[in-house]
């Protein structure tokens, strides 16, 4: 299996099983690090994730992971949050920061601007809408790179 088999495969395995442990499977990433495998899963709940969170899904998951041998090459498994920083991807994402500070980052410019704050109010199919300043302004998905809170310390 390639990269994004293992990936998909790993989703559709480990998103019910996640589910009916109470959280939400955020991402799933299967890379080579040095001459290591790592598959890292992301996981959150409302109110956030602590170690033994991690620590029941790693054991679960891993336990079917092992059971029906869908990744041929030995790996690490890594449970964890996804961080602050994590890209806004999936519509989960995008209701769970609807009122919250983000940035955006364009494909190409929009008005002149390639990178844009604002507070993310709304979102359909097709685009996301920010508050910038006194403006609204529908963003096609489409053109987004990537779109993540604003921290401010």
């Amino acid at each position: 299996m390639n990269k994004k088999e293992i990936i998909k495969s790993v989703k559709s395995l480990g998103e019910p099983i996640i589910s009916s442990l109470g959280y939400e499977m955020v991402d799933v990433e299967f890379i080579k690090e040095q001459n290591e495998y790592y598959l890292k899963i992301f996981i959150d709940k409302t109110g956030g994730i602590n170690l033994e969170d991690c620590q029941l899904v790693s054991e679960t998951i891993g336990e079917k992971l092992d059971e029906l041998d869908i990744i041929e090459t030995s790996y690490y498994l890594e449970v964890s949050s996804p961080g602050l920083d994590r890209p806004i991807k999936t519509d989960q994402d995008i209701k769970r920061n609807l009122e919250k500070e983000v940035e955006v980052n364009l494909y190409k410019s929009i008005n002149g601007k390639k990178h844009i704050e604002g507070i993310l109010i709304a979102y359909d199919e097709k685009n996301v809408t920010l508050q910038v300043e006194e403006n609204r302004m529908d963003i096609p998905r489409e053109s987004i790179s990537l779109m993540r809170l604003v921290i401010r310390f």
